[in-house]
């Protein structure tokens, strides 16, 4: 990590979602900071309120009970300095790639020429130079997911949400965009929490990894990783020889959580 600066706190922080059917506690009594420049995943079973969590940050839901810092300021909605990335792209169809990509710039009237600059380079460094007038059906999964990237960082922001961006994409292009965001991220250095089933891509791509049990969500474990793992590129991590046993490691404390799981929960 950069420094000690708290980009991210969840302090005491619990959450209820109520509906016709009663109330769920989702998340209980959370306590996780994230420094500037960390990149810190969460795994967990279904129903640990991952997703919960990355809401609350996004400033899309108030907690419950707790607090929620970005940058040791109070959220109170949506803010500029957060960007999400979502496992769906939501491409407009009838959009250029630069237009899509530009989009957020356009929502908070910040579309000048100098940043469509911004972004025709920011295609070029995720691999998609001179794609800036193509349309999204002409362009694969991946590519997609780079757009995606594309407009989540053109707005500048200090934070990365990331819940699942990878997961609807083959293994070997899931690979590459994971070297390719931990890369910019770090190039850039931006602050991330990501949110994965996957337990090999939050063990290769991770300052730190927070393993949460369900109903409710609470967290159970935490990992900083080996500083061999840290310093490699997440294909690189995967062949290191400590790699498996920290994999095992989250693998059987992730199947304890699962067997933890009291009644059911939304996630």
């Amino acid at each position: 990590m950069a420094d000690d600066h708290r980009m991210l706190e969840l302090i005491g922080v619990s959450h209820v979602y109520v509906n016709d059917k009663g109330a769920s506690l989702a998340v209980e009594q959370l306590d996780i900071a994230v420094h500037r420049g960390e990149f810190v995943s969460l795994v967990g079973p279904s129903g640990c309120g991952k997703t919960t969590i990355l809401s609350m940050l996004a400033g899309l839901i108030p907690p419950t009970r707790g607090q929620v810092l970005l940058g040791g300021d109070a959220v109170s909605g949506p803010s500029t300095k957060v960007g999400y990335m979502l496992q769906q792209d939501f491409l407009f169809p009838w959009r250029t790639i630069r237009d899509n990509a530009a989009i957020g710039l356009e929502i908070t009237g910040r579309k000048t020429p100098e940043a469509l600059r911004r972004v025709d380079e920011l295609l070029a460094e995720l691999g998609l130079p001179g794609s800036g007038s193509r349309y999204p059906h002409e362009l694969s999964g991946g590519m997609r997911q780079r757009v995606a990237l594309a407009r989540t960082l053109a707005t500048e922001p200090d934070i990365l949400l990331l819940d699942e961006p990878f997961s609807a994409l083959d293994l070997h292009i899931k690979l590459q965009l994971e070297d390719l965001v931990q890369q910019t991220l770090r190039r850039l250095g931006k602050t991330a929490m990501l949110v994965t089933h996957d337990l090999a891509e939050a063990a290769a791509m991770s300052d730190r990894v927070i393993v949460l049990a369900a109903n409710p969500g609470r967290i159970v474990a935490e990992h900083v990783m080996p500083d061999e793992l840290r310093s490699a590129s997440p294909m690189d991590a995967r062949r290191l020889a400590g790699f498996q046993s920290i994999f095992d490691q989250l693998w059987a404390e992730l199947e304890a959580a699962e067997g933890a799981e009291g009644g059911d929960a939304d996630e």
